[in-house]
């Protein structure tokens, strides 16, 4: 009888360990399933991990350049995005912008964008040439057409200094299953009547 008790306890604690240690792992799993690592834009020119494409140009496309490997200061690694807006309303529209999106000059007509379900908010690091430059607002999604985004939110009007500084567009409660917009700036010629130079950086989605 004692060597049966013997028995039955051994097997009593290798069932336990078992089932903990089955818990255990079943937790990690849920929350690798769940967690969402970050997702970048643009950290660096070139770099295999950005996404989305600079394509989308808006309103008076004319009146801005872009560089994509500015080395002027840039707030993290190598190279930064370069913004020069010269608000001469070449097209007549009195402001412009720009879409990153995928595929490149997608306007809701092709399948792409990412999925991008469990993702917080979007960072992003901007700054002006000068201090005082006015965005009108910075947005995440709203691309419209057959292959519409799953939705939209946006930030502003932003005045920009002239030393980098953080910015959070908060995504809680967001349908994020379909994003072909991924970043978006916009500025008028009313809020910079002799235009402006804009830097971003390390911008992403955790």
């Amino acid at each position: 009888m004692k060597k049966m008790a013997i028995l039955f306890v051994f097997l009593a604690l290798v069932a336990c360990a078992a089932g903990c240690s089955y818990a255990a792992d079943a937790a990690v799993t849920s929350a690798v399933n769940t967690g969402f690592k970050r997702f970048n834009v643009y950290t660096d020119r070139s770099m295999r991990d950005n996404h989305y494409m600079p394509s989308g140009w808006m309103g008076d496309y004319g009146d801005v350049k872009i560089d994509a490997g500015c080395k002027d200061n840039p707030h993290g690694g190598i190279s930064c995005i370069k913004i020069v807006y010269t608000a001469e309303q070449k097209q007549g529209a009195g402001w412009a912008g720009i879409f990153w999106q995928n595929p490149a000059n997608n306007w809701g007509t092709k399948q792409g964008g990412f999925d991008l379900t469990g993702a917080k908010k979007l960072i992003f690091w901007a700054r002006g040439e000068r201090g005082g430059e006015v965005l009108s607002e910075v947005k995440v999604g709203g691309i419209t057409g057959e292959y519409a985004d799953s939705d939209s939110v946006a930030i502003g009007p932003i005045t920009l200094t002239r030393d980098w500084k953080e910015y959070t567009i908060d995504l809680t409660g967001k349908s994020l299953s379909y994003i072909s917009g991924g970043f978006c700036w916009s500025a008028s010629a009313a809020d910079n009547p002799n235009g402006f130079t804009v830097y971003f950086d390390d911008i992403y989605y955790e």
